[in-house]
């Protein structure tokens, strides 16, 4: 039986998280839904501002390009190729965001044996090249990793993860004034157990299937999301790379794909007729000009 003291402790902690969450949140639907349905009520705080953490990122990307110095596209040819996958995928986002071809896009390719890549807010890619070249990456599969990076973007998850950090914050503030002193780090990990996992699954998962619609729009293979995680779990066997540590694969996953890569397969086939009949016309229109 608890304690009458700790009884009214309980009953207040919760009523001053309570009140924060209820002051300091708002929904957002930060895309439109595409193809692949994306349609899951975001929730964001006051107590962050989107704008700076777009600021922040170019900031903090800025910084970790400076940091590689020569590592930074140390491989013009991976660049190129890297450069131009992602331009077919930005040429899409307008399906999910009309004001992301807008954004102030830079992609860069880091020299690095780490299997990472990453997107920060308002478009700041970075890939690195240990995860093309130990992986063996095909076009396919590189464009699905991008994708996959971009899709976070576009649903601002860091603007959501920001917002959870920051009520979590102030309401264990509020917890640990009425319990005292090391109440607030175990507050820290329910909080992390309870609401951060089960939403990074919906990251994750919404990441996945708009990956894979932007890969299929822009003629790259839907399908190659599926053995890009089955590289990356073969990979994590000998120990968890970087990227696995925020992006686990599973099973359930893959099988996630699968489906929906069927789905937006009908996607894939007018993209690929469509770029097959443009690259005609311009062969041949080069071979007029050469007559």
């Amino acid at each position: 039986m608890f304690s009458l003291r700790y009884q009214v402790f309980l009953r207040c902690g919760l009523c001053a998280l309570l009140a924060v969450l209820a002051t300091g949140c708002q929904t957002v639907q930060t895309t439109q839904t595409g193809t692949v349905g994306i349609d899951r009520v975001q929730r964001v705080s006051s107590l962050v501002n989107r704008d700076d953490l777009a600021r922040q990122a170019s900031l903090q990307y800025a910084q970790t390009l400076k940091e590689a110095d020569k590592a930074v596209n140390a491989d013009p040819a991976m660049t190129e190729k890297v450069r131009a996958i992602a331009a077919r995928l930005i040429e899409q986002t307008p399906v999910f965001r009309p004001d992301a071809k807008q954004w102030d896009w830079e992609i860069n390719v880091i020299q690095s044996e780490e299997l990472n890549a990453w997107c920060m807010p308002g478009g700041k890619i970075a890939i690195y090249s240990g995860m093309i070249d130990r992986l063996k990456l095909s076009d396919d599969e590189v464009a699905a990793v991008t994708g996959h990076e971009i899709a976070h973007a576009l649903r601002e998850h860091s603007w959501e993860k920001a917002s959870e950090i920051a009520v979590a914050n102030v309401g264990l503030g509020v917890l640990g004034a009425l319990a005292g002193s090391g109440y607030s780090t175990a507050g820290g990990l329910l909080y992390t157990v309870m609401f951060q996992l089960p939403n990074s699954r919906e990251m994750e998962t919404e990441s996945d299937r708009i990956g894979v619609e932007l890969a299929a729009r822009a003629a790259y293979h839907p399908k190659a999301a599926i053995s890009l995680w089955q590289k990356m779990a073969q990979a994590g066997s000998a120990g968890v790379p970087p990227f696995l540590s925020t992006h686990p694969s599973s099973e359930s996953r893959q099988a996630d794909l699968e489906r929906y890569a069927q789905i937006v397969m009908p996607l894939y086939e007018q993209a690929v007729a469509e770029r097959t009949k443009a690259l005609k016309n311009y062969s041949g229109s080069l071979i007029q000009i050469d007559i």
